[in-house]
């Protein structure tokens, strides 16, 4: 989740998460069921993985929401809406 930089901390207008599956070589820009626009804090432990197949992917805000996707990121969704401040989230796999 690219933020402004120090100075500004907040997502740039519309939340995004990316991926990569080439080591870092490229990058995908992850939108779909984000809101937009979005002016929202990350801080650096606000996002987690599950470790399932399909991998689930977490992410949790400053402001009280969590989104989560499913299926790597393809779509999101939110789960919770207007929770305490979000310092991290984790997560886990149900076998």
């Amino acid at each position: 989740m690219p933020l402004k930089g120090d100075f500004d901390r907040t997502t740039m207008g519309e939340m995004a998460v990316y991926r990569t599956r080439n080591g870092g070589r490229s990058w995908q820009r992850l939108t779909n069921g984000l809101p937009k626009p979005a002016h929202l804090t990350v801080l650096r432990e606000g996002a987690a993985v599950d470790g399932g197949d399909p991998l689930g992917v977490y992410v949790a805000t400053e402001n009280g929401q969590l989104f989560g996707s499913r299926d790597a990121g393809d779509h999101w969704t939110t789960i919770a809406d207007h929770l305490p401040l979000s310092m991290s989230v984790t997560a886990s796999a149900y076998p």
